[in-house]
């Protein structure tokens, strides 16, 4: 044998096999998610593989895979793996889907395992102790209950919490006595999710930043733009039943108030102009205050009339429609006026 020949390394059958499937599996699916596992445990990540395995079902496939694997199974496909060499770091996950990767990112954002808190672990969430039997028995756990402020007594034999107690809220750092409560009662309150580097998908590396999206921001932008979109429908009237109902309304308004503007009087309009010229004219006279007396304006409220028993004769002139009622414009109706106009 040669030495060029023992200088040849065999390529494990493993490898060749991972290479392949991957290839396989990157051709038959338009997006490639790359997720973080460098810092999740091996218990919770199996708790959220088995999650999301139950929400997918085969819409999703989960590989762990080396990088140097991953790369060739891509070029093996097809793809140039170049825009993903950034994220192919550390220990990945790679996840194969035809879902869009936002639709998966959210998802993703939404699947968690617990895991037991440690000295120096902030806590992600408010703790609470609750009330109930701890199943200790009583002796130096008492003082680690009483460094806490959490209320305790010894009831048949066992520690007792008095009643739900908030040992942390977030943000908080957790001491070595909480953590070790915590472990006791089998509380995890550590929140463990996937760390989503990257997204890939028809030739476009979508970065974790931009695939989590703020869907309460996103439906307050919506909902701007189809008012903005209505408004400008009214201004300009066009023609859809939804703008009309609202475009229509208010070209009438604009209409009135330019005739009352004008002084121009139609059977149609009259009330309308006539209350806001005596509108105006009582503002004017309220500006004026005392000067209005000086100025010899004095403005009489007429008392209401006492109610009369009418006369046969009015009877009969009201039934026949010869005689004419005239209203007097309250300040009221006046307001209400403007309002309509103006839309004071």
């Amino acid at each position: 044998m040669s030495v060029a020949q023992t200088r040849v390394r065999r390529i494990p059958e493993w490898k060749i096999k991972e290479v392949e499937e991957l290839a396989e599996l990157a051709k038959n699916h338009k997006v490639v998610a790359i997720v973080d596992l460098s810092k999740t445990p091996t218990a919770q990540l199996q708790r959220i593989r088995r999650k999301i395995e139950r929400k997918f079902g085969d819409k999703v496939v989960l590989r762990v895979a080396k990088n140097t694997l991953f790369k060739l199974a891509l070029k093996k496909a097809g793809i140039d793996p170049s825009p993903l060499e950034p994220y192919l770091t550390g220990t990945n996950m790679f996840i194969f889907t035809n879902l869009n990767p936002f639709e998966l990112a959210l998802a993703l954002e939404k699947i968690y395992a617990t895991k037991p808190a440690k000295p120096g672990d902030i806590a992600p969430t408010e703790i609470v102790l609750p009330a109930g039997d701890t199943g200790f028995k009583p002796g130096p756990i008492m003082s680690v209950f009483g460094k806490l402020r959490v209320p305790i007594r010894v009831q048949g034999g066992s520690i007792w919490i008095a009643k739900d107690t908030k040992v942390a809220k977030p943000g908080d750092e957790i001491s070595p006595e909480l953590a070790s409560i915590l472990q006791k009662l089998g509380i995890e309150p550590i929140i463990v999710k996937l760390k989503v580097k990257a997204a890939y998908e028809d030739g476009v590396v979508i970065p974790a930043d931009k695939l989590i999206l703020d869907l309460e921001a996103y439906r307050r932008d919506v909902a701007q733009a189809h008012l903005t979109a209505l408004m400008v429908g009214v201004e300009i009237a066009y023609p859809e039943p939804q703008v009309l109902e609202l475009a229509i309304p208010m070209a009438v308004r604009r209409a009135l108030a330019v005739a009352a503007e004008a002084g121009y009087v139609t059977p149609d309009n009259a009330e309308y102009v006539i209350g806001l010229a005596v509108a105006k004219a009582l503002a004017i006279v309220t500006a004026l205050g005392d000067k209005a007396k000086e100025l010899g304006i004095d403005i009489q409220v007429a008392a209401p009339a006492a109610t009369a028993a009418p006369t046969e004769e009015k009877k009969e002139e009201e039934e026949e429609g010869t005689e004419e009622k005239k209203e007097e414009v309250s300040e009221e109706q006046l307001a209400a006026g403007l309002e309509n106009l103006f839309g004071f």
